[in-house]
C-alpha cells in the first residue's frame, strides 16, 4: 500500500497541473511578453504598465541572487517559453515581477539597468510562428461587403442562416512576419493593397482534436495582427483555377503581428470584451467586435485541430470585419493602401501596432516567370 502511495504522489507531482501550481500564480501587476532589440541584441523581455520592458534574462540573473529562488535556465526564444510557460517558466516570471513591485524598483530613482522605457528599445515581433492559420470571411459584417449596400445585407443574412463550418487559410510567416513600427511593402505594380485587423490567438500546448468547449485551456495568450492583403489576383491563363492565396496574403511584410502577447490570464475572454479596430491616415476604417465574429475564436480551435495538430507558438488569426479596403457596401467606393501612409491597428487590452506603408523597390525583369503588374490585366 505505502507503495502505491508513494508512486501516486509522484506521479501527481509530475503531471502539468502540479507543475505549474510551483510557485506565485497570482500577480498584483499584470504583464505582457514581447521581443526588443536593445543595444543591439535580441532580448525577450517583460511589458509592464505598457511603458517599461523588463530584460527576463538579466532580471532573472538578478533574483537568482537570493538562494530563495532557485537557478532555472531561460529560454532561448518566446516560441520556447510558450512551451514551458506551465513547466516551471509561469511562476518564475511572476517571482520576477512581484519582487520588482515589491521592492519599488519600477520607479526612475531605483530602476535597474535592466528595466527600460519602452519608446528607448526596438519592439520586434513578438514570436515567428511555426505556422499560422487565418479564418477567412469570419465577420458577418465582412460577408459579400465587395458589393452595394443592399447585396452585403442580402449576403449576410443567407451567412446567418447557414454559418457553416470554418475557413482557414496557410499565412506565410517567415518573410511575411514585421513588428510594430516596421514598413508595410507594397510590391511594385501590385496597386490593390488591402488592411485586415484581426485578433491573434496564439496557442500553448500541443492541440490534437480538441473540442470547442476546452479549446481556452489550449491558448496561451493574444496579440494584435494584420492581414494585409493583395486584391490584385493573378493573370489568366496557366492553372487559373480558384482564389491564388499565395498571391493574395503571400507577400513579404504582409504578416504585422504584436506589439507583444498578453498572457491569456491578464486579457479575460475575447469573446466577451474583443474590440478591434484599424485606421489609414488617421481615418477609422474598421471597427468591431466579437458579436459580429460567424465563428467564436473557440470554434476555429476545435476545426483547426481536427485538420493539423497545433504546437505552442503557432498562431490562429479570427478574421477581420466590414470597412476593409476593397468594400463598397459602406463607403460606397473600394480605396486601397498608398505609399506615404500610415496603418494604426488595435485591439484594447492588448495594444496598438504603427505601420508606415511605403512602395517597393522596382522588380528585376526576369523570363516572364513573375507575378505582373495588376494593371497589366485587369482595367
Amino acid at each position: 500500500m505505502r507503495r502505491i502511495l508513494v508512486l501516486t504522489t509522484l506521479i501527481a507531482l509530475a503531471s502539468p497541473a502540479a507543475l505549474s501550481a510551483q510557485g506565485p500564480t497570482t500577480n498584483a501587476e499584470p504583464f505582457k511578453l514581447g521581443t526588443f532589440e536593445i543595444n543591439g541584441l535580441q532580448h525577450i523581455g517583460i511589458v509592464l504598465q505598457d511603458s517599461l520592458v523588463v530584460e527576463l534574462n538579466a532580471a532573472n540573473r538578478a533574483l537568482e541572487q537570493n538562494p530563495a529562488y532557485p537557478s532555472l535556465p531561460m529560454p532561448g526564444d518566446m516560441v520556447e517559453l510558450i512551451s514551458r510557460y506551465e513547466y516551471g517558466m509561469k511562476p518564475r516570471l511572476y517571482e520576477i515581477v512581484g519582487y520588482l513591485v515589491a521592492n519599488d524598483r519600477l520607479t526612475a530613482a531605483s530602476r535597474p539597468g535592466y528595466v527600460h522605457d519602452v519608446n528607448q528599445v526596438d519592439t520586434l515581433a513578438p514570436l515567428m510562428p511555426g505556422k499560422m492559420l487565418n479564418a477567412a470571411v469570419n465577420f458577418y459584417t465582412h460577408v459579400g461587403e465587395a458589393g452595394t449596400a443592399d447585396e452585403q445585407r442580402q449576403a449576410e443574412a443567407e451567412r446567418r442562416a447557414a454559418r457553416g463550418v470554418p475557413y482557414l487559410f496557410l499565412k506565410p510567416t517567415r518573410g511575411a512576419v514585421i513588428g510594430d513600427g516596421d514598413a508595410v511593402v507594397i510590391p511594385e505594380g501590385r496597386d490593390r493593397i488591402d488592411w485586415e485587423v484581426e485578433l491573434g490567438i496564439v496557442m500553448g500546448r500541443a492541440t490534437k482534436y480538441v473540442p470547442a468547449t476546452s479549446a481556452s485551456d489550449h491558448i496561451f495568450g493574444y496579440m494584435v495582427t494584420l492581414d494585409i492583403s493583395d486584391r490584385g489576383g493573378r493573370p489568366p491563363g496557366g492553372f487559373g483555377g480558384g482564389t491564388d492565396w499565395l498571391v493574395g496574403k503571400g507577400h513579404d511584410t504582409f504578416a504585422p503581428m504584436g506589439p507583444w502577447i498578453v498572457p491569456k490570464e491578464f486579457y479575460g475572454d475575447p469573446m466577451q470584451r474583443l474590440r478591434q479596430t484599424l485606421s489609414v491616415g488617421g481615418e477609422v476604417m474598421q471597427e468591431s467586435g466579437a458579436a459580429d465574429m460567424i465563428h467564436s475564436i473557440y470554434e476555429l480551435i476545435e476545426y483547426a485541430s481536427s485538420i493539423i495538430t497545433l504546437f505552442p507558438g503557432d498562431v490562429i488569426n479570427n478574421g477581420t470585419s466590414g470597412g476593409t479596403g476593397m468594400g463598397q457596401a459602406y463607403r460606397g467606393e473600394q480605396r486601397f493602401l498608398q505609399p506615404g501612409e500610415t496603418i494604426v491597428a488595435e485591439i484594447d487590452g492588448i495594444g496598438s501596432l504603427t505601420l508606415p506603408v511605403v512602395a517597393g523597390e522596382p522588380q528585376t525583369p526576369g523570363t516572364g516567370a513573375y507575378l505582373p503588374p495588376v494593371s497589366s490585366y485587369q482595367q
